[in-house]
């Protein structure tokens, strides 16, 4: 019987590990910054296994391979993986580190690439695999590089300067900041490797990542406020050079490991949630003390300064303009039952290019039309475009890129021109009723996401019902559409971000969901700006969240009844709000349409 194509590139994986003496290997979605998105030269689970997500890891052993992915993905890894050739792990429930431990042979030697994984993973998996008699080996290169003939190359599009009227500080003030931080802790340096750590400290942005506007480099920022940057040559212009000026050292990318391994002697901060395992090896094996610290640029890159908080107020006003034209052109043309999921993926961009501002998409479309709305984060193809039939719903949560400002906004609408069913009015409602109570939350200094995660939940728990993401994640300023260390999450195996307590001036999503496997899915988005809150009495500080995200929210969907008094006020000054910001910016039909979409329930 004949291979499929990722059959036959398992095969050759396994023939590569066995030549080098390897009995498995473990393959992420990740890059030498562990980033979220990756350009396509580190798209190694995608090649090797199909899977088109965000996140998610395999293991491939000489006789077995499994792939681990989060709640959002259980749907799609089943479409999208042949399961003779993977078993479906879904983590937390069970971990890579666990399986390997589990089904390594004794004695087996499993390799990973130590520039694509964190030192807590690898921790956790050697303990796992010595528990069990084998050892986790680092690879001098990737196995899949070796057998992956048409890899694309790294991007050597040029770093470009992100100017002081958009982000607010300058980079020497912001390098400052840093070394005033190192000076604190009486150390020398600390390494900067997530991609946004580093465009946020100099001011750069780049083209390197699909809708991340970062550019591949390391920094290493120096007590003294002087810092070297490590970048390909091609990638350096003068005007960059003028930029950075002489208090940062530009040197080529392949130098970044020589200085490294310069440093000893000498104390270091390296974030392990950020920085790879690797560069630990490279400085503890020259003798630097390693300090293990979260990267100092992380809250304060998180805590937008008034420049970015207006700035996205700018940017989300001009994106819900064209979330709007869309809405109309949406509510015209899909129930003739001619678009497809790809077809208004393709309109939605060409609206907000027409702004003349547009960057970039901030994350590939979720363009979901029935069934494929029900998967949390579905992207589609050629393959699984589906038509967006009349009398069904659809979802689409999309963003753009400017240099004022990234957006991230979901909207759930139902396509007609038939009635939603009495189940569809239930979900939609409830969802929205989480939204709103999340979106009036006022909270005292201290709270952390995970408290809040809840208020979202509640109406969908009364039902019996909830969803399998998070309720909210933090947003860049023309950076990472996924910004840490901020998020509204259930407090649960160990996710990330949920213990950062939430300060004035971080940016968040506020988007319950629900989903109906095989049937629908309903999720409604806002971005929320946490700002401080004056109440007469109040003891210590308290905080609310400034809605910065304007277009109109089905009302079709609506199930006036199940909401309270204080939640029709709510969509009615919502609404009363989006028609005075977007009505100066259309006219005719689109301009008709807002406004009916606006009218008071």
């Amino acid at each position: 019987m004949l291979m499929n194509t990722h059959e036959a590139r398992l095969d050759a994986l396994r023939k590569e590990l066995k030549a080098r003496g390897l009995d498995g290997f473990v393959i992420p979605i990740s890059d030498e910054h562990m980033s979220e998105y990756v350009g396509g030269y580190a798209q190694r689970l995608g090649w090797l296994t199909g899977f088109g997500g965000s996140a998610g890891t395999a293991a491939v052993l000489a006789d077995r391979a499994a792939i681990f992915v989060d709640g959002r993905y259980t749907i799609q890894v089943r479409e999208q993986v042949d399961g003779r050739l993977y078993e479906f792990q879904s983590v937390p429930a069970t971990s890579v580190a666990a399986w390997l431990g589990e089904h390594a042979p004794a004695g087996g030697r499993i390799g990973y690439d130590a520039w694509l994984h964190g030192k807590p993973w690898v921790d956790a998996a050697a303990k796992a695999l010595g528990a069990h008699g084998a050892a986790l080996v680092a690879v001098e290169s990737n196995p899949i590089d070796a057998i992956w003939a048409d890899r694309p190359a790294p991007s050597l599009a040029p770093a470009i300067v992100h100017t002081t009227e958009h982000a607010g500080l300058a980079s020497e003030a912001k390098r400052a900041m840093v070394a005033e931080w190192l000076g604190e802790r009486g150390l020398d340096a600390a390494v900067i490797s997530a991609l946004d750590g580093v465009a946020w400290l100099l001011n750069i942005r780049g083209a390197d990542v699909d809708r991340t506007p970062v550019a591949l480099s390391f920094v290493l920022a120096h007590a003294d406020g002087t810092a070297d940057l490590f970048i390909a040559e091609e990638k350096v212009t003068p005007e960059l050079r003028a930029h950075l000026g002489n208090a940062v050292t530009i040197r080529p990318r392949e130098a970044f490991v020589p200085q490294l391994q310069a440093l000893g002697g000498k104390k270091v901060a390296v974030d392990p949630e950020r920085s790879v395992h690797a560069i630990f090896a490279a400085l503890e094996g020259a003798g630097a003390s390693v300090v293990e610290l979260t990267d100092p640029t992380v809250l304060p890159k998180a805590v937008k300064n008034p420049t970015e908080q207006a700035g996205q107020r700018a940017a989300q006003a001009r994106d819900g303009a064209a979330i709007a034209r869309f809405l109309h052109w949406l509510s015209v043309e899909a129930p003739k039952g001619t678009e497809t999921e790809l077809s208004a993926a393709a309109r939605l961009q060409a609206f907000r290019e027409e702004t003349g501002l547009l960057r970039d998409l901030s994350f590939d479309t979720i363009s979901g039309a029935g069934p494929n709305a029900a998967i949390p984060h579905y992207r589609v193809c050629e393959e699984s475009n589906r038509t967006i039939a009349p009398n069904s719903i659809y979802l689409v949560d999309s963003g753009g890129q400017y240099a004022d400002g990234t957006t991230d906004i979901t909207r759930t609408v139902w396509i007609g021109p038939g009635e939603p069913t009495a189940e569809h009015k239930d979900r939609f409602t409830r969802v929205l009723k989480g939204h709103i109570t999340l979106a009036l939350a006022v909270f005292p200094k201290g709270t952390v996401g995970s408290q809040l995660d809840s208020f979202a939940r509640m109406h969908l728990w009364a039902a019996g019902l909830d969803y399998a993401h998070g309720t909210g994640h933090g947003v860049g300023s023309f950076l990472s559409v996924h910004e840490g260390p901020q998020r509204i999450a259930k407090a649960q195996g160990g996710q990330a971000g949920t213990g950062q307590e939430l300060l004035a001036g971080m940016i968040l999503s506020n988007e319950p969901g629900y989903y109906k496997a095989g049937d629908f899915g309903i999720r409604t988005e806002n971005l929320v700006l946490v700002e401080p809150r004056d109440i007469p009495g109040m003891e210590g500080e308290y905080f609310g969240f400034e809605t910065l995200t304007f277009a109109p929210i089905d009302r079709t969907l609506v199930d006036c009844a199940l909401l309270t008094r204080d939640e029709v006020s709510w969509w009615n000054d919502y609404h009363a709000r989006v028609e005075e910001l977007l009505a100066p910016q259309l006219s005719g039909a689109a301009l008709d349409w807002l406004k009916a979409a606006c009218a008071p329930l």
